[in-house]
């Protein structure tokens, strides 16, 4: 990947950037998968409802995999209903949509939720570098800093995240849709528990997605890891009262995407630059999809913010 990223230039550099990365490199589902029942209003009251609801809506879905002789599908659906698991909301359809929560959602003092970037599917969900797989890993390392501690982790693929190897990666288009997917899955959060402190914990183009929600949602922190910008020039155009934070480790290939904005394509400000003012933070030097690895420097430091315990986190 490091190869077909173009070192900055401007907004030439933007451009053949879009030459070169091509428009569908993904697997199109070709099982025809059934769609979410209704569900529940989000809230305290219909918290397990709900989670008995969108059980079902896997279980269906694993039957629809085992029809269509979909085997990459089967075993991830199959872990998905391991008995200690709970979700949020689901979706079979393409590659995929789920919300899975990890701890007591009503009886926490803090929500970590986060959204991830690029490449989010159901059969990558549980994957180290994705969204469950990482959640996971930011959930243990918080009982490790802090046992007994009130945190619940959201992990958090409520949109059609776009490919890597697409254009759709270098615009905003998908990140507008699942802003507002976000804002309202974060009001039912609210609903559910309106005590918690919330952090929004976001990779790669998930940045892109909070800095379009952040205007709009009640978080005391939006960390951006890996971020390719957020498409504001600074930390303060996201007309947001938390805390804003971000990180790049040092083999991240995003050190040379360019952060410039031309034409609708690219995000613009490095969030880990100075002139953006962030709240930067050592993130070790872990790939661009190693942060949510288990002993990383940058999720330890992730963990720190999920609990609120800013005081210990290095700044850089």
């Amino acid at each position: 990947m490091r190869n077909l990223v173009p070192r900055p230039g401007g907004p030439a550099a933007v451009a053949a950037m879009a030459v070169l990365l091509p428009v569908a490199a993904t697997t199109q589902e070709t099982a025809e998968y059934p769609g979410p029942s209704p569900l529940p209003g989000l809230s305290a009251g219909t918290l397990d409802a709900r989670y008995d609801a969108v059980r079902r809506d896997v279980a269906r879905g694993l039957e629809a995999a085992r029809r269509a002789g979909d085997e990459d599908r089967v075993r991830a659906l199959s872990a998905f209903l391991r008995p200690d698991r709970r979700f949020l909301a689901f979706d079979a359809r393409g590659r995929g949509r789920a919300v899975e929560v990890l701890g007591d959602l009503a009886a926490a003092d803090r929500v970590a939720v986060v959204v991830p970037g690029a490449d989010g599917s159901l059969n990558g969900f549980d994957g180290a570098k994705f969204a469950g797989g990482g959640s996971l890993a930011l959930y243990r390392e918080a009982l490790r800093l802090s046992p007994g501690t009130r945190l619940a982790v959201v992990a958090w693929l409520g949109y059609d995240s776009p490919a890597t190897l697409s254009t759709r990666v270098l615009t905003a288009g998908r990140a507008t849709g699942a802003a507002r997917e976000l804002r309202r899955f974060l009001a039912g959060v609210r609903r559910v528990n309106g005590t918690a402190g919330v952090s929004l914990l976001c990779h790669s183009y998930g940045s892109v997605v909070c800095a379009k929600a952040a205007p709009h949602v009640s978080a005391d922190d939006i960390a951006l890891y890996g971020s390719p910008g957020t498409g504001v020039d600074r930390a303060s155009d996201l007309r947001t009262t938390a805390r804003v934070w971000a990180a790049r480790s040092d083999g991240d290939w995003m050190e040379l995407v360019p952060h410039v904005r031309f034409l609708g394509v690219g995000f613009g400000t490095d969030p880990v630059s100075p002139a953006f003012g962030a709240r930067v933070f050592d993130a070790g030097d872990g790939p661009h999809s190693g942060y949510l690895q288990p002993g990383s420097t940058a999720l330890r430091h992730l963990t720190l913010i999920a609990l609120g315990r800013h005081q210990e986190i290095p700044h850089v």
